[in-house]
């Protein structure tokens, strides 16, 4: 999912909500008019200040109707005139809402014109504001912003008629960068080349008659590279989840999601990742303080280890910890002569831990064993690097060495703790951590994410009693 869609998917309910909140009050303003007073006066008294608390919760109500309506579904630029039916009919059912409402509670608002007024100026305001963002969206299309660019698989008349579609309704937010009549050894090496220098997002295979062998090969080269896959209805007899329909040209082209943190997913992640790591930064801030005077006065050195790591998409970041260890070690993690003379925890995995690990100072030691060192993470949570729940922060030297089911890893975040971390922590062998992460970025919901913080003190005492 392009992030420019994210974004005007996320503007379109504080939007909306605004409008919703100026119809109200511009209906109010219009009934106290005296061209409007001369043909019926005010017999009422209702105050502003009264009114607009009213407003605020009324349009809130209505946001609510808005979401059950579809009006918030992510994709390309909607047909005009379904997006106005909706908007019709969503705020006609928030006006039987507000009616029925009054019917029950037995409460009589002061004015019936302004009910019907900002009904009508709801329709307009929130169709006019959508049209605004409907506009901008195809002229960011138009000029190339947030465009899907898309290879296509396959001959035939069907692959013509998707060109043509994607071709002239820039709408639909789609640029063909390639085609290619078949899949085989050629074609993938040219997709690899497109996916390298980021020159292509998505592949739409509509050849019906790709061996099953040729279909798993297609699969795993996006998984590793982080491509969307799309194919045309009845093409795969594999069993595959989180699956979505749209229709173009009057064929159905079914997306294969790698995740359901996707759309709306993504939005509700981030802002829960942004509350949550604002709020654990606050509640334990004198801990970290307390910490990074224990290592100033524990060993010489600063007080954070700063070093790549690998995230979302395969893209390094800046990754930051308390350290735990004498300055400048970690790059004998991979020197042949300090292996040599380690016990490695975690044979036949590209991940190292070593059992009594002689770099680890005093102070270090033991916020390892509390999993306290990785408490700064929560800023790069903040900033939009990490999550709070995903798959391990993964080594740059580990990447390296990943087959290539290891790489779906990388489709999303990674995450202060996981499912790994609270099913074994680093008991686990590296296939079963691959095995319980992939899950979770399959069926990732706010519930499981909930279960996983829940869970992960308790998993962090467990290991320490068990050691």
């Amino acid at each position: 999912m392009k992030r420019s869609e994210l974004l005007f998917t996320a503007a379109k309910p504080p939007l909306d909500y605004l409008a919703l909140v100026f119809a109200a009050i511009t209906a109010f303003f219009i009934r106290y008019l005296p061209s409007v007073q001369s043909i019926r006066p005010v017999i009422f008294n209702l105050s502003f200040k009264e009114y607009f608390g009213i407003a605020l919760i009324i349009s809130a109500v209505w946001i609510i109707i808005f979401i059950l309506a579809g009006l918030y579904t992510i994709g390309g630029v909607k047909k005009i005139r379904d997006e106005l039916g909706k908007i019709f009919v969503a705020c006609t059912a928030g006006l039987a809402t507000v009616l029925g409402i009054m019917v029950f509670s037995r409460f009589l608002f002061d004015s019936r014109f302004i009910i019907i007024t900002a009904w009508v100026l709801a329709i307009i305001f929130v169709s006019f504001e959508r049209l605004i963002i409907q506009l901008t969206q195809r002229l960011a299309y138009r000029a190339g912003i947030g465009t899907h660019r898309i290879i296509i698989i396959g001959n035939g008349q069907i692959a013509n008629e998707l060109i043509k579609e994607f071709t002239t309704r820039f709408s639909l937010g789609y640029r063909v960068v390639d085609k290619f009549s078949q899949f085989d050894s050629m074609t993938a090496e040219k997709i690899k080349h497109l996916a390298k220098i980021d020159a292509v997002d998505e592949i739409i295979q509509i050849n019906p008659n790709l061996e099953a062998k040729q279909t798993s090969e297609l699969i795993d080269l996006v998984n590793e590279y982080h491509l969307d896959f799309k194919y045309t209805a009845d093409l795969l007899g594999t069993q595959l989840t989180n699956l979505e329909v749209t229709t173009y040209a009057g064929l159905p082209v079914v997306e294969v999601k790698k995740t359901r943190l996707d759309g709306w997913g993504k939005i509700y992640k981030r802002s829960f990742d942004i509350i949550g790591s604002i709020m654990f930064i606050v509640l334990l801030s004198p801990i970290m303080l307390i910490i990074a005077l224990a290592i100033k006065l524990d060993s010489k050195g600063p007080i954070f280890f700063k070093y790549k790591r690998i995230g979302e998409y395969g893209k390094a970041f800046d990754y930051l910890k308390f350290r735990s260890m004498i300055p400048d070690t970690h790059k004998y993690r991979f020197d042949k002569e300090f292996l040599s003379n380690q016990e490695n925890l975690r044979q036949g995995s590209p991940m190292m831990k070593f059992k009594g690990d002689p770099r680890i100072t005093k102070v270090g030691k033991f916020i390892r064993r509390f999993s306290l060192d990785e408490l700064p993470e929560l800023f790069i949570v903040l900033f939009g690097k990490m999550s709070l729940v995903g798959p391990r922060p993964h080594e740059v030297e580990e990447v390296e060495k990943y087959q290539k089911h290891h790489k779906k890893l990388l489709t999303i975040k990674p995450g202060m703790t996981g499912m790994s971390q609270v099913s074994g922590r680093s008991d686990l062998d590296f296939e079963q951590e691959v095995k319980l992460d992939t899950f979770y970025i399959e069926n990732w919901s706010v519930g499981l994410d909930l279960h996983i913080l829940i869970k992960t003190p308790l998993a962090i005492l467990k290991r320490r009693r068990t050691q």
